[in-house]
């Protein structure tokens, strides 16, 4: 069978590569990224091309050393840990600078039983399979605040450190105030200053934390 394209009768751009420079042409041309800090500039333009929405800049709050820590991890071979097989899909591979191994726990068998014993959701028992891999891995949370609440309460009781932390879970109950927590770790525990990159109040999302991955995994836009 032969396919034939459809008539054409609307006036849009076809070629995919110059649909990609427009785009990061018009977030850079729209959206005030004053207020992002030196670095992560080009972070803070793929998460705003992931949802469309340019006012998302005034949204950021990213530790200053996010970027740097993120990047040496990822280049040193650190694993990917996050909360939603959304993120873990919507990780480029191929931008990943040593093929690094991208893991959501959600779906291991021990969740269900742990989630019951303990009275919480299966993506915050699932965070507790985390810690024989936590030790200086990227970690993102895009999807449920109960398991970024629950990462920084294992934290807080000496669990390994992650290199850094992205803080993107969504929703209108406990996300903004775990993105809160996250924030505020540093002046809670002294001591325990994990980089961080958070969306403030109730806005995130899964695509919003695998763009932030995929602009921390390699430089180039």
């Amino acid at each position: 069978m032969t396919l034939a394209p459809p008539a054409r009768r609307y006036a849009y751009e076809t070629d995919g590569a110059q649909i990609y420079v427009d785009s990061f042409a018009t977030i850079r041309a729209e959206a005030d990224l004053t207020g992002v800090p030196a670095g992560a500039e080009k972070v803070a333009v793929r998460m705003i091309h992931a949802c469309g929405q340019t006012d998302l800049a005034r949204d950021l709050v990213i530790h200053p050393a996010l970027v740097s820590a993120a990047r040496a991890a990822l280049e040193s071979g650190a694993p990917i840990l996050t909360d939603a097989h959304m993120v873990a899909s919507g990780v480029t591979r191929a931008r990943l600078p040593r093929d690094n191994e991208v893991r959501c726990l959600l779906r291991d068998e021990r969740v269900p039983e742990l989630a019951k014993a303990w009275s919480t959701t299966r993506s915050a028992a699932a965070v507790s399979l985390w810690t024989e891999h936590l030790e200086g891995a990227v970690v993102a949370f895009g999807n449920a605040p109960t398991a970024l609440f629950h990462l920084l309460e294992m934290l807080r009781d000496g669990a390994p450190r992650p290199a850094a932390i992205i803080g993107t879970p969504v929703g209108f109950i406990g996300a903004a105030e775990s993105k809160q927590a996250l924030i505020d770790l540093a002046s809670d525990v002294p001591g325990l200053d994990v980089p961080y990159l958070v969306v403030t109040g109730r806005r995130g999302g899964s695509a919003m934390a695998a763009s932030a991955l995929n602009a921390l995994a390699q430089e180039r836009e």
